[in-house]
């Protein structure tokens, strides 16, 4: 009998499900993508019901269903925490309302899905150990250290242990107030980014500046023995005030992370989203990043010194920094480091469900080595949305082609591409996790110059100083980059060689270095046969790839795709095997 595992990450940041038959993964999306609001906080009922069409199952058919949160976790050191600090009464009456949120998810089944009782079995798994699930067990290593690092869940916000076989360990913690994604998220506010998941951005900023207010960030992050770290809570205001994540119609609101006195650090006070950035902004936003990179080394340095083990698999919210992932051989001992495409709180999903696995008796089976779990449509469906939005495509000045095959569909993309158009590029099977990584892309020249600022005007109209990612051919990492490893779910940043910045200075960042995707032909041949038709064209094995989006969550559905290049001034829309051209 085949065992159906259901895991969520529910009422929290980038609600998720996932679905296991027998320890595989059949199917995993973000709440976001259905909902159309950015890492969508509620209760994930839309990427439940995706999953379970996906599966061809019906609820009353899952046999355990797996959270990825468990509230008598590190419960004596929460009664300690408060017996010592006294913390404002406000603070855990709201702390207490979100527990029995989530602890009424069963009653919330029943609601969102009448006449499908679940009569399965449920599992609370600690925040922590799912993240050390979600990177472990689907990774190829037989052996290595597991580690998970983010703001805070179930009251530690870092945790480590070694995976061995079917075996997993928690061998540490970092308690709650201290975090290093509590720090990078209020310096990030500090530089007037507020929105939540808006660290992204300040990495992207940092190379801009110099790290001069390094010991400003010694005063605010204190390393310890053994790779822990500590926070100088003075400049906090996160494990005291009653202010936490608030939902507001489930988009997630921040709070203010930081006290008054770190502004008086920091020499003034915090920007306004709306004043220019200045050369102190972007110095602060370096030395952030060096400070988190400092410690983050501190800890992998005991860790990997305690083990002895080469390989490392990292989860949590600071393992999407893939600044600092791609310095980890470096600065390490570590010799191969893997990260899943959704190692953010969306991978509590995963990582839950392989938890509940486990519990079970059930063994690893199961390879991540691509990240195309959400839905897919056929090309009925798709030919259907442009039947439908016909006299739009027309008034919007665009032209159908007839479609083509996947061959001369490639090569069609390939030419527009080198001759400097841009390119919307929809798939097969969504993305899991936040990048685009080739099935919900739009794509661009990366030998062109002025290809940022044009993909800025026409389409994406953000900061300028945000690089974009280079696409590239598996076996030509090695060539273009002074790495070799295959990066498939852009999660590092490595430099790129410097014979080769000059041919590709559209996604070259300031400092010579790139975001890359790898490309494997095993694992989306279509994307593949792009960038091979390209390098036919051109000499260069790779493409810009930016997600398809403006300002929202990354398109889902052909109709999303379509609103999306017709508002916009995109050149060409790839929508399966129909292609709009703009006139």
């Amino acid at each position: 009998m085949l065992l159906i595992i259901l895991g969520l990450n529910a009422f929290h940041g980038d609600s998720s499900a996932a679905i296991l038959r027998d320890g595989v993964l059949i199917a995993a999306a973000e709440d976001e993508r259905f909902r159309r609001i950015k890492h969508w906080a509620g209760f994930p009922s839309l990427a439940i019901q995706y999953c379970l069409q996906e599966a061809g199952l019906r609820l009353s058919e899952v046999d355990h269903l797996a959270v990825n949160q468990d509230s008598r976790a590190n419960f004596l050191r929460k009664l300690s925490y408060i017996a010592r600090r006294r913390p404002d009464p406000r603070f855990i009456i709201v702390k207490l309302r979100n527990r029995r949120m989530r602890a009424g998810i069963p009653e919330l089944l029943v609601q969102h899905f009448p006449g499908e009782e679940f009569s399965g079995q449920f599992h609370k798994i600690e925040h922590h150990l799912a993240h050390l699930y979600s990177a472990f067990n689907v990774s190829p290593f037989e052996e290595a250290n597991v580690v998970s690092i983010d703001g805070f869940g179930d009251f530690s916000s870092t945790a480590w242990g070694i995976g061995r076989g079917d075996s997993l360990s928690l061998d540490g913690r970092v308690y709650f107030p201290h975090s290093l994604g509590a720090f990078y998220e209020a310096i990030t506010q500090y530089l007037g980014f507020p929105n939540y998941g808006d660290e992204y951005k300040v990495m992207g900023l940092a190379p801009y500046g110099e790290p001069v207010y390094l010991d400003a960030m010694h005063e605010i992050v204190r390393l310890l023995p053994k790779g822990r770290f500590e926070l100088n809570l003075a400049y906090f205001n996160h494990h005291e005030d009653p202010q936490v994540y608030r939902f507001d119609g489930g988009k997630p609101v921040s709070p203010q992370m930081f006290s008054p006195k770190l502004e008086y650090l920091l020499g003034g006070p915090r920007r306004d989203p709306s004043e220019q950035l200045e050369k102190r902004h972007h110095n602060v936003a370096r030395s952030m990043q060096a400070m988190y990179e400092e410690a983050f080394f501190h800890l992998l340095t005991a860790v990997q010194k305690d083990s002895g083990l080469a390989n490392l698999a990292l989860a949590g919210g600071c393992a999407m920094n893939s600044v600092a992932n791609g310095k980890v051989r470096r600065r390490t001992k570590f010799q191969r480091v893997y990260v899943q495409a959704a190692a953010g709180d969306a991978g509590g999903a995963i990582g839950s469900a392989l938890a509940a696995h486990h519990k079970l008796g059930g063994k690893r089976s199961f390879l991540m080595d691509h990240a195309y779990w959400g839905p897919q449509f056929s090309e009925d469906e798709i030919t259907s949305v442009i039947s439908e939005h016909r006299t739009s495509i027309r008034e919007a000045g665009c032209l159908l082609k007839a479609q083509v095959n996947k061959s001369e569909l490639c090569q069609r993309a390939a030419a527009w591409i080198a001759h400097g158009k841009v390119v919307g590029w929809f798939q097969g099977r969504m993305e899991w996790g936040p990048r685009a990584l080739g099935n919900r892309s739009i794509l661009g020249d990366p030998r062109r110059a002025d290809m940022k600022a044009i993909l800025n005007e026409k389409i994406k109209r953000r900061e300028s100083f945000r690089p974009f990612a280079p696409s590239i051919l598996e076996e030509a990492v090695g060539d273009w980059f002074e790495e070799e490893d295959a990066v498939p779910f852009m999660t590092h940043v490595f430099q790129i060689r410097e014979d080769k910045r000059p041919r590709i200075p559209a996604v070259t960042h300031v400092d010579g270095s790139g975001r890359l995707q790898s490309v494997s032909k095993k694992t989306n041949e279509p994307f593949y046969a792009l960038i091979e038709a390209f390098r036919e064209l051109t000499g260069v094995p790779m493409v810009l790839n930016t997600s398809f989006n403006e300002n929202e969550p990354i398109v889902c559905k052909p109709a999303e795709a379509l609103d999306c290049f017709l508002r916009t001034k995109m050149d060409v829309l790839v929508l399966g095997n129909s292609i709009l051209v703009r006139r």
